[in-house]
């Protein structure tokens, strides 16, 4: 069997040009499912328009086209008014150029009879636009629940980066994560301390407040205890923090001198290629937790950043924060900071947080309920 020797490398090569053909062949798949979408609705937007026909059209158009093709899947009165709504929310990014940059607004009144005289511009147009590239499960969520152009554009690109599934753009959407990445302003000395591009794609990346719904606590949590909770579901953590941080430790030691010290939670971001220490308080900001963190800062860029790292970046989450107070609390230091407020789930109502008993309530009671049996 010698001269097989070499078969096993033959076999993983076939195997991958499979797996990457099966993946071309899926995603064509889809865009021409959505091209094909795309084109159903335009007519039906043009007629209307043209004939100044009502919805009751839309209905006799489903009916019509499940009689004529009785195994065709996917022309619902429903889905027919998706595909409709479809051109009339996309077509103007169709048309603009720098779709990531549409002013927020919603265009009231949309021409759809270009896009049939120059149905085959208009074809490649789409297949080359990002709208292509999700599904039509995605876009149906975009249509249901984001107005703004601009706002789908950023939710598709953020998709296609963190290989979204629905539940997951749905649920980003819910809590709002482009208000608090893109919209709310940052509270950072970034401008100070990091040479551009690297500055502004770290304030892009980061969020005001992180949403951490996962997380069950009462208003008496410690930090300890929420901390344990988000390295427990690392996963959605991740996911919260945003695409890029891997992650390295929890109470990461830290040794100086005669003293030991310990990080909350040490990250890396492969985008920015810098270390991120992130500090945990169950509390509102205070001046000295800015000199806490940038006390480890410095010990990390010390003893674990190499040269071909950029400088260590600090996050302090807390519960609160005057924005005055921590703003004269980061000036002067030449490490890039961050404060960011934090939220926990919103399951248990805030009438009842405070009556509920915290994780340190329930150990003592069971620790006394032991000692009384002794």
């Amino acid at each position: 069997m010698e001269e097989f020797k070499q078969y096993p490398e033959l076999l993983q090569r076939v195997k991958q040009q499979i797996q990457q053909a099966q993946v071309k062949v899926a995603t064509s798949a889809n865009q021409q499912l959505l091209l094909s979408y795309w084109q159903v609705g335009s007519l039906i937007l043009f007629f209307q328009q043209q004939q100044g026909w009502g919805a009751k059209i839309i209905d006799r158009l489903s009916t019509d086209i499940r009689q004529a093709f009785p195994g065709a899947e996917g022309f619902s009165t429903r889905n027919l008014g998706y595909m409709k709504k479809f051109v009339m929310a996309n077509l103007p990014l169709i048309l603009q150029q720098g779709v990531a940059k549409l002013p927020e607004s919603t265009q009231e009144a949309i021409d759809v009879a270009p896009i049939l005289d120059n149905a085959e511009n208009f074809e490649q147009l789409f297949l080359r636009s990002v709208l292509s590239k999700i599904t039509w499960s995605h876009h149906i969520i975009l249509l249901d629940k984001v107005k703004d152009p601009a706002q789908r554009i950023w939710y598709i690109e953020q998709t296609l980066t963190g290989s979204w599934g629905r539940n997951v753009l749905r649920h980003q959407i819910e809590i709002d994560l482009y208000k608090r990445q893109v919209k709310t302003p940052k509270l950072t000395n970034f401008e100070h301390t990091l040479a551009k591009p690297q500055s502004d794609l770290a304030t892009q990346l980061l969020k005001d407040p992180y949403v951490f719904d996962f997380v069950v606590a009462t208003a008496k949590a410690k930090e300890r205890d929420v901390e344990s909770q988000l390295v427990q579901q690392v996963s959605k953590f991740l996911l919260e923090l945003g695409q890029g941080f891997a992650f390295v430790g929890r109470q990461y030691p830290l040794k100086v001198g005669d003293g030991e010290y310990y990080i909350d939670l040490l990250f890396y971001h492969i985008r920015l290629r810098c270390y991120i220490v992130i500090e945990l308080k169950a509390r509102d900001f205070e001046p000295g937790d800015a000199g806490q963190i940038n006390f480890y800062v410095n010990v990390v860029n010390d003893y674990l950043r190499t040269k071909e790292d950029n400088p260590t970046i600090g996050l302090l989450l807390c519960k609160g924060k005057n924005q005055a107070l921590a703003e004269y609390a980061l000036a002067g230091i030449t490490n890039p900071l961050s404060v960011a407020d934090y939220e926990l789930t919103r399951a248990v109502p805030e009438e009842l947080k405070s009556q509920l008993p915290s994780i340190e309530d329930l150990e003592q009671e069971l620790k006394n309920e032991g000692e009384g049996l002794d």
